[in-house]
């Protein structure tokens, strides 16, 4: 028997494999094993099973995709266009994402290759980082994060390499915490802007220090950007717009969020050749391609559905203002998302943890929320809270947790 026990964060997972002739158990990857159940998906195992809940957790838009969308999906099924594409997927959509990039942040990326679609950001950031990081190699990460960031590191055999944000400090980068956490090793930092789960943004005068820190410690850049049209009060601005940055950053993007297509799954990377060429052999062994249908539908959102997304983000501007208000209403403290559809409101005037909290409002209001723990130590006197829902049901749902808070 041997035994052995793996820190994950805030979690210490301990393996127990057993050397018994004919016990497949024992053949099982030990890293695989040491990460920890999502702690969104474990979480809302015990949502399914609550009848008459709200669920404020889910991170995904509650519209449908825009008709015109999935019009093009489904006659490009009844034309026969079921095949595979090119690797790196289809010319017309490369050529249509570069040109949104560049008209957008004024760079400029070949079509031909120095992009290639994916099944969503989450497959793209997984083959970038795998194309990078070497076994020990550290990526510096700015949590609370989405919790999917250290997982993929750690599964490669890099180190995750935390750098908090508090949010009465907005949850802006301290650069001298950047500074502390960097060392010989580190090979990369993970921006996401605007932010899963504070909604935060980025400020240029941030986002300079770190591209000066990144060129003269010869780092790569990854900035996944999928919130980057769910703005409210400030333009976006990507860090491969400001000079030297776009030859070390791999930019992420994709249409889940913007367009309401998350089972479409399609996103997209973009970066300097000498990336692309790395990263699309890996996408060929793994994937081939992202998925021909959806990249149909994707050529017709980028086409054509820019009302349908100023709509969205006009229905989202309106329950922001209404949940951050009952939140700081109810004496729950919470900073207005300057991006993406999530608050991060602070629960420790209840006296009670992140997950303490989410459970028993749960059981006893029923409203689901996620609690903040799991995207990084400094999260955890937080809860996240998506506004991606009907304004009847956030209502509901602020009724029922400002009942609560008031039980307490």
């Amino acid at each position: 028997m041997r035994a052995s026990a793996i820190a994950y964060g805030e979690y210490t997972v301990k393996l127990t494999l057993v050397n018994r002739k004919g016990n497949p158990e024992t053949l099982l990857s030990e890293s695989a094993q040491a990460i920890p159940p999502s702690g969104i998906r474990q979480f809302f195992d015990i949502v399914y099973s609550t009848p008459d809940c709200i669920s404020l957790g889910v991170g995904e838009p509650d519209f449908v995709t825009p008709w015109r969308i999935s019009d093009t999906g489904i006659f490009a099924i009844k034309d026969g266009y079921t095949h595979y594409t090119p690797n790196r997927g289809l010319l017309e959509l490369r050529t249509l994402i570069t040109a949104a990039i560049e008209k957008q942040h004024g760079v400029s990326y070949s079509p031909d290759d120095e992009v290639v679609v994916t099944m969503g950001v989450s497959q793209g950031l997984d083959i970038a980082l795998r194309s990078v990081v070497n076994p020990g190699d550290e990526v510096i990460i700015v949590e609370p994060c989405y919790v999917s960031y250290e997982a993929n590191i750690r599964l490669i055999g890099g180190v995750a390499v935390s750098v908090p944000t508090y949010a009465g400090e907005g949850f802006r980068i301290d650069i001298d915490r950047i500074r502390k956490a960097l060392s010989p090793k580190t090979k990369a930092i993970l921006l996401n802007y605007p932010s899963n789960p504070t909604g935060s943004s980025i400020d240029a005068d941030t986002l300079e220090t770190i591209a000066k820190i990144a060129i003269e410690k010869n780092l790569i850049v990854f900035s996944d950007e999928i919130y980057s049209s769910i703005i409210y009060e400030n333009e976006h601005r990507s860090i491969i717009s400001i000079p030297g940055m776009k030859e070390r950053t791999v930019y992420l993007n994709g249409f889940s969020k913007s367009h309401a297509m998350t089972g479409w799954r399609l996103g997209y990377v973009a970066g300097p050749k000498y990336f692309i060429d790395v990263l699309l052999k890996i996408h060929q062994y793994t994937a081939l391609c992202a998925p021909s249908i959806s990249q149909y539908a994707a050529i017709e959102a980028m086409q054509n559905a820019d009302r349908e997304v100023a709509h969205m983000r006009s229905e989202y501007t309106k329950r922001r203002n209404f949940i951050v208000s009952r939140f700081n209403e109810a004496g729950l403290p919470c900073l207005s998302p300057q991006g993406a559809f999530y608050v991060f409101p602070d629960v420790s005037p209840t006296g009670l943890a992140s997950e303490e909290f989410a459970l028993k409002l749960l059981k006893a209001q029923k409203v689901a929320v996620v609690p903040g723990g799991v995207f990084g130590e400094c999260g955890k006197s937080h809860i996240r809270c998506s506004f991606a829902n009907s304004m009847e049901n956030i209502r509901t749902a602020m009724k029922r947790i400002d009942k609560f808070v008031k039980s307490l």
